[in-house]
């Protein structure tokens, strides 16, 4: 059975066929760079890191450290990767995501 999102529109399928062209890390750059703020992107980033940090088992606490997220968008994320529809997961699965850099 296919997913069906609940927020399903012509315009955001477009959206997403947009994304679906992009070849190469050079397209998204460009293509992002224009459609988003830089804060959204770095907001964006930001939560695919906390993605994978929760999947890794990181306290709240420590992913608060590493990403400078709020508990707030912590606890989201956290949300999402329970009861959400399982994107995150799939993406990070995909892309065998390593841990950040700590900085020290």
């Amino acid at each position: 059975m296919a997913y069906e999102s609940k927020f399903k529109r012509d315009d955001i399928d477009e959206l997403f066929d947009a994304v679906l062209t992009l070849e190469d890390r050079e397209d998204c750059y460009r293509f992002f760079e224009d459609i988003c703020t830089i804060n959204e992107i770095y907001a964006i980033s930001q939560r695919l890191q906390v993605a994978k940090l929760l999947t890794m088992k990181k306290t709240y606490s420590e992913i608060e450290q590493i990403t400078g997220a709020s508990t707030a968008t912590i606890s989201r994320i956290n949300k999402c990767l329970v009861y959400g529809a399982d994107g995150y997961r799939r993406v990070l699965e995909r892309l065998d995501l390593k841990p950040v850099a700590e900085e020290e």
